[in-house]
């Protein structure tokens, strides 16, 4: 009974997670395409519903409604795996993220995670890179050589970024003393903003190492050298249409909301409030579940809007330039980062 009672609240925790990712990813691109669209003084989606609050909808509809074209020479296996590899890898990686207050739960049973693994920062780094492999072999498997170039910088693009994303992150390891994400945000809770990562733990060069090298990871604005539409077509999905290409899509959104959501808890005291402890907790069950939620949420939409905001205001690298600032910049940055980082623990 108690095997039967743990599997139903996890796959409730899963459905309900699920929903809320895809619907997330749903309305990260209208908020992108109102942002863009006011930066560029225009309107952006205001057709469909108050304001184009429906247009997601409709575009998701129209996704699975249009022709399913597969072109003759592709290796069809392959092909049909990749955005497959690309969009599972996107949403398995929200399964340890804790995105609410874990204190609360019901007969034992976290409400806020589906699972707090003691190597959680790992687990989403892991999996992460693994997408890398949906984008090499779409390029490979379209037998298009605008697909292949494509993925091939985007194969390099990764791997160069992962490093200083890796390294940029050890220091809020060594402050923290743990993997654990849940533990890594209980670390900076204590007087809010003053404790979090990016300002009392001296971790401000980590943040900006690891934001530089998320717009590469995600393959977006100034770093989308994989889907240079003015060099490759539309680079590794070319020969991508209907829900495949929609996969594609989806999964470069959900690891924006992803990354967004590493950043919040590492360096901006995940679920916690800015004024830490200051004001007493609310003992009404429903704020105490919800007021973590609403933090954690803000925080997730200031990191996407940042997004946005420099897509619509920064042109687009050449790639030897993004293969250089990887290389010869982010990357000693980020070790120096972790030496000034252990000194200061030692001595402090």
């Amino acid at each position: 009974m108690n095997l039967l009672y743990f599997f139903i609240w996890s796959l409730l925790k899963v459905i309900v997670v699920t929903v809320v990712m895809l619907l997330g990813v749903a309305y990260t691109v209208l908020l992108e395409r109102k942002l863009v669209g006011r930066i560029q003084n225009r309107w952006g989606p205001s057709r469909v519903g108050p304001f184009g609050l429906l247009q997601p909808l409709v575009d998701g509809a129209k996704s699975f409604l249009k022709e399913d074209i597969i072109p003759t020479a592709v290796y069809k296996p392959l092909y049909l795996l990749a955005p497959m590899i690309a969009l599972g890898c996107a949403l398995i990686s929200i399964a340890v993220v804790p995105f609410g207050d874990p204190g609360i739960a019901v007969s034992g049973f976290r409400l806020f995670q589906i699972s707090d693994v003691n190597i959680g920062l790992l687990v989403i780094l892991g999996i992460t890179s693994i997408g890398v492999y949906g984008v090499a072999l779409a390029g490979w498997s379209s037998n298009n050589k605008y697909s292949l170039l494509g993925s091939l910088r985007s194969s390099a693009q990764l791997v160069s970024y992962e490093l200083a994303l890796g390294l940029s992150l050890v220091g809020v390891v060594l402050r923290a003393g743990s993997l654990n994400l849940r533990v890594i945000v209980e670390s900076q809770a204590s007087k809010g903003l003053l404790t979090w990562n990016i300002f009392g733990g001296l971790q401000i060069f980590a943040f900006f190492i690891y934001l530089m090298a998320a717009y590469a990871e995600t393959n977006r604005s100034p770093f989308d050298l994989p889907e240079a539409e003015s060099e490759l077509t539309a680079g590794y999905h070319t020969e991508y249409s209907s829900m495949k290409f929609a996969m594609f899509f989806m999964a470069e959104y959900a690891n924006m909301i992803t990354v967004g959501c590493v950043a919040t808890m590492l360096f901006l005291g995940g679920w916690t409030s800015p004024l830490g402890n200051i004001l007493p907790t609310p003992q009404n069950i429903v704020l105490r579940s919800l007021l973590p939620i609403f933090w954690f949420v803000l925080k997730v939409f200031s990191f996407l809007f940042l997004y946005v905001w420099v897509r619509g205001t920064l042109p687009r690298f050449r790639y030897d330039q993004l293969m250089n600032f990887g290389w010869r910049y982010l990357l000693p940055l980020a070790i120096l980062n972790i030496v000034g980082t252990s000194l200061w623990l030692a001595y402090k």
